[in-house]
C-alpha cells in the first residue's frame, strides 16, 4: 500500500472519529496525541497534517475516498470506519449518515457492507455477562490477589495477540473484552456493574474508546500488517512476527487499576484515577516489553472465530 493510500484510509478514520459531532475534547486531544506519535514512530510527518485537516475541516470524504482506487483498500478504508463511530456503543445518527454516505462514496457491495455492519454491531451489543448472577458479598474480593493478577494478565496477554491479528475487524474485540475485565473485578468486590458505568470509569481513567481503535488501526496500517488482507474477517493469522502489541500494557494497567479502585470502596477521585492509571500504565509497558515472545506465541494460536467467541461469552 502506497503513503497516499494509507493517508486516504487514515483521514477517513479520523474523518468517522470526529463524525458523531461530540467535540470531546479529551478525545480529540487523546486522538492529536496519538497521530503526533505515530509521525515519530513511523517516521510519517504528514499524520499531524491530517489531523489537522479534518479538524478544520479542510479535507472531505469525497476528497479522501478519491485516493483509494482498489476495492481492497475502500473494504478496509469502511472496515475501519465502522469500528471507530462503534467504539463506544451504537453509532448515533450522525455517524449512522457518515457511514452511508462512505458507503455510496466507495461503491461498496452491499453484501459485503452489511456483513461488517453486523459483525461490528454483534461486538457492541455482546453482554457483559451470559447470566444475571447475583453480585457477591462485598466484604472482600471473591479471589486473592494473585487469582485476579492472573486473571488480568491474561486479559492483557488475549488483547496484545488481538491486536496482531490482521483483521481489522479483531481489533473491535478489544474494548469489550475489556469492559468485561472490569465487569468481573467489580463482581469480585460484591459491585454489580452496567456498560454506562464501565464507559465512564475508563473515561475518567483517560482511557478513550475511540482513540484507542484510532491508534490500533494506525499502528497496523502504517506498519504493514493491513491492506493485503482487506475484507479478510475469518481469515487465517497472517505475519504476526511484527508489531509491539500496545494493548497489553492499556489492558493490564486498566485492570490493576481497576482491582485498586472497587478494593478501596470506589474513593478515588478523577485526579487519582488518572495519575494511578498512567503510573500503571508505565509499569505495565515493561512488562508488555518482557512478554513480547509470549504475546507473538498466543497470537499465531488465536484467529477471529475464537476472538468473537471469547466476547460472547
Amino acid at each position: 500500500m502506497s503513503s497516499p493510500e494509507q493517508n486516504s484510509i487514515l483521514t477517513i478514520a479520523l474523518l468517522a472519529a470526529f463524525a458523531d459531532g461530540s467535540g470531546d475534547d479529551r478525545e480529540r486531544a487523546a486522538i492529536k496525541g496519538i497521530a503526533d506519535s505515530l509521525a515519530g514512530e513511523h517516521g510519517a510527518p504528514q499524520l499531524p497534517q491530517l489531523y489537522q485537516d479534518v479538524l478544520l475541516k479542510r479535507v472531505n470524504l469525497q476528497k479522501a475516498v478519491a485516493g483509494l482506487t482498489e476495492t481492497a483498500h475502500r473494504q478496509l478504508a469502511y472496515e475501519m470506519a465502522v469500528c471507530v463511530c462503534d467504539a463506544d456503543g451504537a453509532a448515533n445518527a450522525q455517524e449512522v449518515a457518515f457511514l452511508k454516505e462512505l458507503r455510496a462514496a466507495l461503491s461498496l457491495d452491499a453484501q459485503q457492507a452489511q456483513q461488517v455492519e453486523q459483525t461490528a454491531a454483534a461486538l457492541v451489543a455482546a453482554p457483559l455477562t451470559e447470566t444475571a448472577a447475583s453480585p457477591p458479598s462485598p466484604a472482600a474480593s471473591t479471589r486473592s490477589d494473585a487469582e485476579l493478577d492472573k486473571y488480568i494478565f491474561n486479559h492483557a496477554l488475549v488483547n496484545g495477540a488481538i491486536e496482531l491479528l490482521p483483521q481489522s475487524l479483531a481489533s473491535m474485540a478489544i474494548i469489550p473484552l475489556q469492559m468485561k475485565m472490569v465487569y468481573r473485578i467489580g463482581q469480585s468486590y460484591g459491585v454489580q456493574l452496567d456498560k454506562g458505568h464501565i464507559k465512564e470509569f475508563l473515561a475518567t481513567a483517560g482511557v478513550g474508546l475511540t482513540s484507542q481503535y484510532v491508534e490500533q488501526f494506525g499502528r497496523k496500517l502504517l506498519g504493514g500488517l493491513l491492506g493485503s488482507v482487506a475484507g479478510g474477517l475469518g481469515r487465517g493469522v497472517g505475519s504476526v512476527a511484527t508489531g509491539a502489541a500496545f494493548s497489553f500494557a492499556t489492558t493490564y494497567a486498566l485492570g490493576q487499576l481497576a482491582k485498586r479502585y472497587y478494593a478501596g470502596g470506589r474513593q478515588m477521585n478523577t485526579a487519582l484515577l488518572q495519575s494511578t492509571y498512567q503510573s500503571l500504565l508505565g509499569d505495565a509497558r515493561q512488562l508488555q516489553q518482557q512478554n513480547l515472545t509470549q504475546i507473538r506465541d498466543r497470537a499465531r494460536t488465536l484467529d477471529v472465530g475464537q476472538v468473537m467467541q471469547m466476547v460472547k461469552n
